[in-house]
């Protein structure tokens, strides 16, 4: 018997939550600062950035750089993703969560660190439109770890916090959630360390997408 549901809202991150695209990100972050002749950071440093805007992001992982420049360098990292995105992924049985949550009548949402762009062309490769109801990116609001995007997605389909869960895979998410007074559940397979969730009061750390699934039906 499944039980009766704590949450009416659930919203997700992307990079690194169902999409398996971590190391393509850093990897083009690396390269685009490589062709400005830039210092290159670290897969940690360029993973942190994973999730904000990517002006924010930019701005981290190029301090040095001049703020004129920025653009600049981001166009460079979408160069380079754009001609390597067919390589991403789903994490295996992401489809099947999403598909098996919706069938329980939550809400599914994106909240992304992605431009709309980004988004929409991910969606439209991945055949998963019809799934979410609604989505945010960094170009619509403002970045994380304001709460802008899940306060519009709790006021569009009219959630209180209280029944609104965020899953994301950076401390960058779970913070958000927090700002918002929504909970959250993070995910250990992603851009950030697990260990860096202990400042937040995530309900849950999932190792996998089964394990995710597993706590959702059981806890969601």
């Amino acid at each position: 018997m499944i039980r009766p549901r704590q949450f009416d809202l659930v919203a997700f991150d992307w990079d690194g939550t169902l999409f398996d695209s971590t190391t393509l990100i850093v990897r083009c972050i690396q390269a685009a600062c490589a062709e400005l002749g830039l210092p290159v950071p670290s897969h940690r440093d360029a993973s942190y950035v994973i999730g904000l805007g990517l002006g924010e992001a930019m701005q981290h992982v190029a301090p040095g750089l001049a703020r004129e420049r920025y653009a600049e360098l981001g166009n460079l990292y979408r160069k380079h993703f754009f001609a390597c995105q067919h390589e991403i992924v789903l994490f295996q049985g992401a489809v099947a969560m999403l598909q098996a949550l919706k069938a329980r009548n939550y809400w599914l949402a994106v909240a992304t660190g992605k431009s709309r762009r980004g988004l929409d062309e991910a969606l439209e490769s991945n055949e998963l439109r019809g799934l979410f109801h609604s989505s945010r990116t960094a170009d619509e609001t403002a970045s994380k770890p304001d709460p802008q995007m899940l306060n519009e997605l709790m006021r569009e389909f009219g959630v209180d916090p209280a029944r609104t869960l965020m899953i994301g895979d950076t401390t960058h998410d779970l913070e958000m959630a927090c700002n918002a007074g929504a909970a959250s559940v993070g995910v250990s397979y992603g851009a950030h360390e697990p260990a860096a969730f202990n400042a937040y009061p995530a309900l849950h750390i999932a190792h996998s997408v089964a394990d995710l699934h597993a706590w959702l039906v059981d806890h969601g």
